[in-house]
């Protein structure tokens, strides 16, 4: 019955699954908001993804030590970045069209891997939840917010920093200047091959992690096309968010607590049926591009590139 999602015991859960299921939007949303922000488009996130989870899992699975299946997913993550960096910024190709290149390689490579190198799903323990003294145990509260795993409060902390970055950095006014005016920043010295280079990395090494943050701390497992869409749900938080690291958190709060409920709904056997329920996060995305694109400013620059005047 539907009042069954009502008790005390049900709501918890599904507050704290929305508080986790949000780590890996955050980790790759942040760093799609410093690409855009700089001016590239990344449709990319979703491949990006993917090899960064292939790649914590197998080296964690191969050597039982999970921040080196972190570190791969990382390195994994910046090479992608690179990759479409290169593409990109050199090669000037529509970043559209790139970043869909870059998800299907992704999406074949660790397809391909994973049936080479690992031929069934296998499992790792993953990160254990950390305890934080004399926040956990609070009641309710503690459940909420301070029963997770090391990823996730990461992934909380880097809204902040990616915040100060932004705002309060001369990076931050690099990149923030590279997205709106490329022209003029390059007239006072700033190289915006070099800013929109460093952002991309930076996106692709995030979304590394995010995918890492699925294998390892999240599910404990690799499975094929296991990001399923959660790639280009974190390119629409972007949009959502505005361009801002608080309302990309606010916007993966949102996605995260609906996936949360659509999960909680299948546990219980509300008779709703589970293809809806499934679908509601992609719904929610929809939805929100519809309602927020033309209400909000994109930086100037996205998706234009840049040829160097002489």
């Amino acid at each position: 019955m539907i009042s069954e999602l009502f008790t005390a015991t049900v709501l918890i859960g599904i507050l704290a699954s929305g508080i986790r299921l949000a780590t890996p939007y955050l980790y790759a949303a942040i760093g799609e908001t410093f690409g855009q922000r700089s001016g590239v488009l990344n449709l990319g996130v979703e491949g990006q993804m993917l090899l960064g989870a292939f790649a914590a899992f197998y080296v964690s699975l191969m050597t039982g030590n999970l921040w080196l299946g972190i570190l791969a997913a990382a390195f994994v993550g910046a090479l992608m970045g690179l990759g479409m960096a290169y593409v990109t910024v050199n090669l000037q190709a529509e970043q559209g069209i790139s970043g869909i290149g870059f998800y299907l390689f992704g999406l074949g490579l660790s397809d391909l891997l994973f049936q080479k190198l690992m031929g069934s799903v296998q499992t790792v323990k993953g990160f254990p939840k950390l305890v934080i003294p004399g926040l956990t145990n609070i009641p309710v509260l503690g459940e909420i917010f301070f029963n997770h795993n090391i990823l996730v409060y990461g992934a909380y902390l880097l809204v902040p920093l990616a915040w100060f970055v932004l705002n309060k950095t001369t990076l931050g006014l690099k990149i923030r200047s590279v997205g709106e005016n490329p022209e003029a920043a390059d007239s006072l010295g700033i190289s915006v091959a070099g800013v929109r280079y460093f952002t991309i990395i930076l996106g692709g090494t995030l979304s590394g992690i995010a995918g890492a943050s699925l294998s390892t701390a999240l599910l404990n497992v690799f499975q094929q096309n296991m990001t399923s869409g959660l790639g280009f749900i974190a390119v629409a938080l972007v949009y959502f968010g505005g361009w801002r690291p608080w309302g990309v958190l606010g916007g993966a709060l949102l996605f995260s607590l609906i996936n949360s409920l659509q999960l909680w709904i299948q546990v219980l056997n509300i008779p709703i049926p589970s293809d809806i329920a499934i679908m509601m996060p992609y719904i929610l995305t929809i939805l929100v591009l519809v309602l927020t694109v033309s209400r909000v400013r994109a930086p100037s620059a996205l998706t234009k590139p840049f040829t160097r005047s002489e």
